[in-house]
């Protein structure tokens, strides 16, 4: 059977050199939409059933984050649904996947996928649930529907904001956002009850859907960098910030998450507004006793391993969590989740996933609980 090698699907990026035979593979990756940036990648293999395949991506060296490829495992899946990694070889220039396929059709990915069809089911089944709506907040650059899922009363005293994918290919963001969404429908939950009489949840599943659908890891469509607009954003090339944060400076904001998927770190982690002018004595307090509640809450969290301070100090203000920080004077925090493993808590056959990911959406509700319990005194 003829080896055939495709990309024509939701999120689908790789670039073909050559696929004569299920040993001599060679792929480049794809480039973002309207940007030098390249990580992401999802193809479909077909007629190599029962052959060692090799997978030679020529250009990984030139990927935007090389170090990203240092003990990394390719996912893949044949049902698209049970993803598990494969063997995966990076020798400084080539990286190479190595795995022989026990079906006709295999798919392999940088990371499990989570696809468009996917998020519009996430979005109808919330708005089914009583004191739920999903809000229209416009268009994307390529003119699809950016939506806001609303959980609880909007007059609640305290506001919580969660935004996930502002760079489309961190999938595990979203998949984390589903599992908080999908825990918040659980209106019987004590915790949730607790939540609700609280505050009112504001949450962005999806923040970049084009950039999505095109499989870029950072853009979107216009080859913008969304969470590099939070300062000055456009209608023209960053309209989906230009909604949120126009929406958000609507409802206030007493609590900001901002859900992100780091290359290179094999580690949950979270970067604070700690650098910020300003940041007072009761921001750190907050900040620190909010993270306190967080490692209590999951097993999968730790603070030994992440970002120094002053990472994003040359950009502060143009990052959203740190705008928010700033304008909000809130707790405003950038969580960060690997593509590989988690090092913390290894799972070898599956790596870090979008089970987990979602699981550790649950988990932090435990956190944003104490903490709007101390806010409402």
């Amino acid at each position: 059977m003829t080896i055939k090698i495709s990309t024509n699907f939701d999120a689908g990026a790789i670039e073909v050199v050559r696929a004569d035979s299920a040993q001599a593979i060679e792929l480049n990756l794809r480039k973002d939409s309207n940007a030098n940036i390249a990580q992401w990648f999802y193809f479909r293999l077909q007629g190599a059933r029962g052959e060692r395949c090799s997978m030679r991506i020529l250009n990984a060296a030139e990927a935007t984050y090389p170090d990203g490829w240092k003990n990394y495992q390719a996912v893949a899946s044949y049902d698209r649904k049970n993803w598990f990694r494969v063997p995966t070889a990076y020798d400084g220039k080539v990286m190479t996947i190595a795995h022989t396929p026990q079906h006709d059709s295999i798919y392999y990915a940088y990371f499990e996928p989570y696809s468009w069809e996917r998020h519009l089911d996430l979005l109808a089944t919330a708005q089914m649930s009583a004191g739920v709506h999903v809000q229209d907040l416009g268009n994307t650059v390529e003119g699809r529907d950016l939506n806001v899922v609303v959980i609880g009363d909007p007059a609640a005293a305290q506001k919580v904001w969660v935004i996930a994918r502002q760079h489309p290919g961190e999938t595990m963001a979203e998949w984390f956002a589903e599992g908080m969404i999908n825990a918040l429908l659980e209106q019987a939950n004590p915790l949730v009850q607790k939540l609700l009489k609280h505050a009112v949840f504001y949450i962005v599943p999806n923040m970049n859907p084009d950039g999505a659908i095109h499989g870029n890891l950072r853009t979107n469509a216009a080859g913008a960098n969304l969470n590099r607009e939070w300062m000055t954003p456009s209608l023209e090339s960053s309209p989906e910030v230009w909604h949120v944060k126009n929406k958000i400076h609507e409802t206030g904001c007493d609590l900001f998450l901002d859900i992100h998927g780091d290359e290179a770190l094999p580690y949950v982690f979270v970067a604070g507004s700690e650098m910020l002018e300003g940041f007072s004595a009761q921001q750190a307090e907050e900040q620190e006793r909010f993270i306190e509640q967080f490692l209590r809450a999951s097993e999968d969290f730790q603070t030994e391993f992440g970002y120094s301070a002053g990472k994003y100090r040359a950009d502060m203000l143009k990052l959203a969590s740190k705008y928010i920080g700033h304008t909000f004077k809130c707790v405003s925090l950038t969580l960060e989740m690997p593509f590989k493993d988690n090092a913390h808590t290894p799972e070898p056959k599956a790596g870090w996933n979008g089970a987990r990911s979602a699981k550790l959406g649950q988990e932090i509700l435990q956190a944003i609980l104490h903490h709007l319990e101390r806010g409402a005194r």
